[in-house]
């Protein structure tokens, strides 16, 4: 296992702490009073109608589970091409769309990448009835890269993105070139730490209170380390949106299937058996554990410690490259692009 810890360049772009702690300041009187605004959001149909993507979305049709089912997708190629490609997957409470920066850095360096919306998310179908599993997401996706002839790629999941993607390698190891999980979900087992099970009508329930303020301080406080910039607010309207619409309903019960499949089918007691070489990126002040509000106070003292989650995942998979950033949380590609795809891009370069 390889390791390395990303410092340097953050220091240099953040110009110093103290420069650092006045921009946090300034970013939370900020989401404070937008918060407190009371401007109603925008609102999208259950399937994203209305929020634009960076670039035209496509549709794969596939007969899934007795259905007929459609995947949006986004397929960008670079104008210089490398004759590789990447594979994006978004995590539970992100998108295709979420994507766009790396996108942008990963076809100037010369990748051909697909980044598909899974059934059940965003732009593709949401079934009311559905066995949802990682096995069944994985199965979905290779049936997409197979109507594209795309037959090996590089494979990165964000998130529950990561989940999925460390099934795919699991299940398609002689098609999936390299693996890449950026501050993967499902480091731990949470129920096997002690976090209650939450049956699926209590999560469509609660799946229904949400807003753009409590996704926004959720985002605020675990992606973001505290702080909080003006781009961010479109990943929140693009959710909260969903909520809101008239699909609103549709669109929560997708949410609480699949936070039911996250919670039950834990992958990393399968990571010694990954073939693949996976390049982990973790933001190490990430502390998401899903429902851990549900746990004791001293079972959540043990969750969500990436810090310390990112050394055991590198250390159970066989040929793993361990990448840290001790200063960012969940969603380090957002909060950070510069330094993060710096060190994706080499990762990938040493493949």
């Amino acid at each position: 296992m390889q390791r390395s810890v990303a410092r340097n360049a953050w220091r240099s772009l953040t110009q110093g702490s103290f420069i650092g702690v006045l921009c946090v300041g300034a970013s939370l009187l900020s989401v404070d009073a937008l918060a407190q605004s009371g401007e109603p959001g925008p609102t999208y149909g259950a399937e994203l109608e209305g929020f634009e993507y960076p670039w035209p979305e496509q549709r794969f049709t596939l007969s899934s589970q007795g259905q007929e089912l459609q995947m949006a997708y986004l397929d960008v190629a670079a104008e210089d091409p490398n004759g590789r490609t990447v594979v994006l997957m978004h995590g539970k409470n992100f998108c295709a769309a979420t994507w766009q920066e790396s996108i942008e850095r990963l076809t100037d360096a010369g990748y051909r990448v697909v980044a598909p919306d899974q059934i059940g998310f965003c732009k593709s179908s949401k079934p009311h009835q559905y066995q949802f599993s990682f096995q069944q997401l994985a199965t979905n996706t290779h049936a997409l890269l197979e109507h594209l002839d795309i037959d090996n790629a590089t494979i990165m999941g964000h998130s529950m993105g990561g989940m999925l993607a460390s099934r795919y390698a699991l299940m398609y190891p002689q098609q999936t070139e390299q693996l890449v999980l950026v501050n993967p979900i499902g480091l731990e087992d949470w129920q096997q730490k002690g976090v209650p099970y939450q049956t699926i009508d209590e999560a469509f329930a609660a799946e229904q209170h949400k807003t753009a303020e409590g996704i926004r301080k959720y985002q605020q406080s675990t992606y973001y380390v505290g702080d909080w910039q003006p781009e961010y607010d479109r990943w929140v309207d693009m959710l909260a949106g969903m909520y809101a619409g008239e699909g609103g309903k549709q669109v929560a019960w997708n949410q609480a299937l699949t936070s039911d499949m996250v919670f039950t089918q834990p992958v990393v007691h399968e990571f010694g058996e990954l073939q693949v070489p996976t390049l982990l990126l973790i933001g190490e002040q990430d502390n998401t554990a899903i429902v851990k509000s549900l746990a004791s106070p001293e079972v959540q003292e043990t969750l969500g410690h990436y810090d310390v989650l990112g050394e055991q995942a590198a250390e159970q998979i066989p040929d793993a490259t361990l990448v840290e950033f001790p200063e960012l949380g969940h969603s380090p590609h957002i909060q950070q692009p510069e330094v993060f795809h710096e060190a994706l891009l080499k990762g990938l370069q040493e493949l």
